[in-house]
């Protein structure tokens, strides 16, 4: 029993990472989505074929589900924030060497959904006299469909594959630019590395209450079809992504502050 909880708590972590429903996983994995759902319980009557099935749609070797070691993440998820950026700063000044020289004229910004990315990107791109882009629409650029059509039709591996390639077509055609990254990038370790060593990168943060209430002010209303699941799936998603989140360079709160102020705090930490 001890195993099935475990690796149902496995499971749910990895789709929190990307931010993805029971629904969309189940849709790619090929089986139900009750099946998901006990699973993540810790009830599923677990098979080697469709735990295959789910770790392909999630993008992990079998081996990640399975694993009985503590991943960097699980450990890193004890600790407080001002111990998670300690840590962070300690490996990033030891591991120095592989930093793009030209990250410090390149501004990414990360976070969930809803902490402002995209409001304080584009005015810190006018700050800075530079380009603003969404990682997102340059995702949709390169493909050719929606964001949303990318996932549904393609799956996450596909998707991942865009992110990394218009990431690396930034870099490569732009000197100088800010842009706003998906949340979920994140859960891609080669993606998000390339992001760190290229670019000053910036957590934009905010409350999960916060979260929501702009997530629906932007028009999406699915969260109000199930509030008290969708507030627990946003929390999980965090408490999943923070340790991730926090090797940023630098973590903004807008949690009730003007956009105005959030800009000038990160004008201020460039220019020092």
């Amino acid at each position: 029993m001890r195993f099935l909880s475990a690796l149902g708590e496995r499971v749910r972590g990895e789709r929190a990472r990307r931010g993805m429903s029971r629904k969309l996983l189940a849709k790619h994995a090929g089986i139900s989505e009750r099946y998901i759902t006990q699973l993540e319980s810790g009830k599923g009557n677990v098979s080697i074929v469709l735990l295959k099935q789910i770790a392909t749609a999630l993008g992990l070797p079998l081996s990640r589900l399975f694993g009985d070691e503590e991943a960097p993440a699980d450990f890193l998820a004890r600790l407080s924030p001002a111990q998670l950026a300690e840590t962070y700063a300690s490996l990033s000044a030891t591991f120095a060497g592989g930093a793009s020289p030209a990250r410090t004229r390149r501004v990414a910004l990360v976070g969930l959904r809803g902490a402002g990315k995209t409001t304080l990107g584009r005015a810190l791109a006018g700050e800075l006299q530079v380009p603003f882009f969404e990682l997102d629409r340059e995702i949709e650029r390169l493909s050719g469909v929606s964001l949303g059509q990318v996932l549904e039709l393609y799956g996450q591996q596909a998707y991942r594959r865009y992110e990394l390639q218009a990431l690396k077509e930034l870099l490569r055609e732009n000197g100088a630019f800010v842009v706003a990254a998906g949340g979920s990038i994140v859960a891609e370790p080669a993606t998000y590395e390339l992001l760190l060593r290229s670019c000053s990168t910036i957590w934009v943060r905010t409350s999960p209450e916060e979260h929501m209430a702009r997530v629906i002010a932007q028009g999406d209303q699915r969260p109000m079809a199930d509030s008290s699941q969708a507030m627990d799936d946003l929390r999980r998603i965090l408490q999943e992504r923070e340790p991730l989140y926090a090797r940023a360079d630098l973590a903004v709160d807008t949690t009730d502050v003007p956009p105005q102020q959030s800009v000038a705090e990160i004008m201020r930490w460039i220019s020092r």
